[in-house]
């Protein structure tokens, strides 16, 4: 048998569970159904109920299976897929059986990538695909769930169809000069390409919401030894998810947890408590913690409004700005200082007990406005689109006001129509016109492996 391009992996998570599921994709996968079950033509998309025998003619698990079609699986290539006992030892010996069988270990994301390489998606729904599975609020699912039907695709295509008609008027310029190109001013080129440019505008803005929808925000906690960031982290989640101490030093190295705060996950890093130490350990600490500050969407300043203002090195200063630090005066329960604020004119501040919980509602309504509302564009979808998204529409914004430049000035045609073309390729790629390898194997690799 020929099964060097039939490939499986387990696509439920690993553990014990009541049901595991394991898939095969390939032109094999009818042959196995008959070499295993016994079943030379089974009905696609039926489930049956059978004994699996392995190579050596024991018996391994009572399963269900269904075979799918060329043309008609998920993949778009003839699968196969096993449901079992979700005992993971069971799992293995099917495993180990089926790449016994002729099969081989499927690469992360390979059957999504065969999906696309095989016409049954585009890359936009593709990649909604994973954020489907990493969906954590209702904004995430909504806009992924809408994305795997195609609401970017669909404003996409609308694009390029738009895109392709300006590039035949001026193609058509270009081979019967003696015509002049459209002069009603609502019809002209140069007009339609402006109002193309408002669209992908408006798209690309949601860029911001759409990371953060996909990746959560990241925050991290910062400040002076034995202020309470420890304390506050355990109100935000509502558990003691960190140890929490008297002793200067405790937390050395940065702990991550989550919350959340519709539409958002919020990612927060507890961090080492920043104070001058000999001690090594403590010293790498304090540099993850400035390492992270670097990479954070926010950053939660500590202070203990009980006591003086505390010094910072302008190692730590530089990274902060009004945009994205708020201030936590925490300890309110204890007698304040007058001035534990001062210095730090501009910045948001919200004053907190992490002993009683006072002000964790206001510290959570102020990271909600610091984020910002959820900007998305709609016209009957919601669309937020990612980091690669973004960077293909400023790609084709570039090149479509270059173009709309040259019209302007009347430039040869030959030269509009160059960045036309150009600004029509980085629209494709968002939808996966491309031939680079590699930027396909990067975006895959990200996938769990039986997805």
């Amino acid at each position: 048998m020929a099964k060097q391009d039939t490939f499986v992996a387990l696509s439920t998570p690993h553990g014990e569970s009541a049901l595991g599921l394991i898939r095969c994709s390939g032109n094999a996968c009818r042959e196995l159904v008959e070499n295993i079950f016994g079943i030379p033509a089974p009905v696609p998309r039926f489930a049956y109920y059978r004994d699996f025998i392995n190579l050596r003619g024991d018996f391994l698990d009572s399963v269900v299976f269904t075979f799918f079609e060329k043309d008609r699986s998920y993949t778009g290539d003839p699968m196969l897929e096993i449901s079992c006992h979700g005992n993971p030892f069971i799992l293995q010996r099917i495993l180990g059986d089926l790449l016994e069988r002729g099969c081989r270990q499927a690469a992360p994301g390979e059957f999504t990538q065969t999906a696309f390489l095989n016409g049954k998606m585009d890359l936009s729904q593709a990649e909604a695909v994973i954020d489907l599975i990493r969906a954590r609020t209702d904004l995430a699912f909504k806009a992924a769930a809408q994305q795997l039907q195609g609401s970017l695709k669909r404003r996409i295509d609308d694009l390029t169809n738009r895109l392709l008609q300006i590039m035949a008027e001026v193609e058509a310029y270009i081979d019967f000069p003696e015509e002049d190109l459209p002069s009603e001013e609502d019809h002209t080129p140069e007009k339609q390409l402006i109002d193309m440019l408002l669209e992908i505008g408006d798209l690309a803005d949601t860029s911001r919401t759409g990371i953060f929808l996909r990746e959560g925000v990241k925050a991290a906690i910062i400040g002076p030894t034995n202020v309470g960031k420890s304390s506050i982290l355990n109100r935000l989640l509502g558990e003691s998810r960190v140890i929490v101490s008297e002793t200067p030093g405790t937390t050395r190295d940065y702990v991550e947890a989550s919350f959340f705060i519709e539409p958002y996950r919020i990612r927060i890093l507890d961090t080492a408590g920043l104070r001058d130490t000999d001690d090594p350990i403590e010293k790498a600490g304090i540099a993850k913690t400035v390492e992270q500050m670097s990479s954070c969407d926010l950053v939660l300043l500590t202070m203990d409004a009980s006591q003086p203002p505390p010094q910072f090195p302008h190692w730590i200063t530089d990274l902060l700005s009004e945009k994205n630090t708020l201030i936590i005066l925490n300890k309110n329960d204890l007698q304040i200082y007058p001035s534990t604020h001062t210095g730090w004119p501009g910045f948001r501040s919200v004053s907190t007990s992490a002993l009683t919980g006072d002000g964790i509602g206001r510290l959570k309504s102020t990271l909600l406005e610091m984020v910002g509302d959820p900007k998305v564009s709609t016209k009957g979808d919601v669309v937020a689109v990612s980091a690669r998204h973004h960077e293909a529409l400023e790609g084709a914004s570039e090149q479509l006001n270059q173009a709309r430049r040259l019209l302007s000035k009347s430039e040869p045609a030959e030269l509009v129509a160059s960045h036309l073309r150009d600004g029509l390729g980085h629209l494709e790629a968002i939808v996966g016109k491309v031939d680079n390898e590699r930027v396909l194997d990067k975006l895959f690799a990200s996938f769990c492996i039986g997805k």
